[in-house]
């Protein structure tokens, strides 16, 4: 009989042990004072921003070799290409490393247990 309890916990116990799981979220989350709603909403322009501004500096040195140097080729459309692929790198890059600390939270939360 001993044994079945100490494999089933009580009611007591489980909410004892879920209030002490919240209490511990909550104590950390107001450490992190910064992920809120405007944190979510400024990771989308630091996103942004890192495919925009590699673009448009691959257009202005497009244009800038194509008026000083005449050539067949389009510079601006092939810097254009490059300034986006580079832009797509460098925001993967970002949502890795935010995904990254995500997933250490929630293994935090699980050691909590």
């Amino acid at each position: 009989m001993e044994k079945s309890e100490k494999d089933n916990p009580s009611s007591q116990q489980r909410f004892s042990e879920d209030v002490r799981i919240r209490e511990q979220r909550k104590i950390r989350s107001r450490k992190e004072e910064n992920r809120n709603v405007w944190f979510g909403l400024g990771m989308f322009g630091v996103v942004g921003w890192s495919v925009a501004i590699p673009t448009l500096i691959a257009i202005f040195v497009g244009v800038w070799i194509d008026v000083t140097w005449k050539s067949p080729y389009s510079w601006t459309l092939m810097l254009l290409f490059v300034g986006i692929v580079v832009g797509c790198i460098n925001a993967w890059f970002w949502i890795k490393r935010e995904q990254r600390n995500i997933f250490s939270d929630r293994e935090s939360d699980e050691d909590l247990k």
